[in-house]
């Protein structure tokens, strides 16, 4: 387990503290309370990418696809399931295992689909608003 803390203009550092770590792991999930930051920093780590889309929240459409130079992102957001069965209804399954990038918000809506081979990321507000980021393997 690995942490860094960042503020909001340091969140490039934190991507990049994070993209060092990844290996070949393309299944993060990030996990925090809601306005802890997640969406903002899979935003920046979109960025890092060179992500050509607009990146945005998949509340209501649950994932959201952006192409970036060596492949697909996928973004997740599961907040909104009320059971796991919906995520295999869109084909989840799919998505994890074709090898592409699957950034997901509230993981823990979804526990037994999860991959063994995913990085849980961990978004914290500090009493300072600083964000602690926390970074390990499942």
């Amino acid at each position: 387990m690995t942490t860094f803390i960042y503020t909001e203009k340091e969140i490039e550092n934190a991507v990049d503290f994070l993209l060092s770590r990844v290996q070949n792991q393309k299944i993060l999930l990030f996990y925090g309370e809601m306005g802890a930051g997640k969406t903002t920093f899979i935003k920046a780590f979109c960025a890092a990418l060179v992500v050509t889309d607009t990146v945005s929240s998949p509340t209501f459409s649950i994932v959201n696809e952006y192409e970036y130079p060596e492949g697909i992102v996928y973004h997740f957001d599961f907040y909104r399931l009320k059971n796991q069965a919906e995520a295999l209804d869109i084909g989840v399954e799919e998505y994890f295992y074709s090898g592409n990038y699957c950034l997901i918000e509230w993981p823990e809506k979804i526990p037994d689909l999860l991959p063994e081979n995913s990085l849980k990321i961990l978004v914290e507000v500090q009493p300072d608003q600083q964000r602690k980021l926390t970074i390990a393997k499942i």
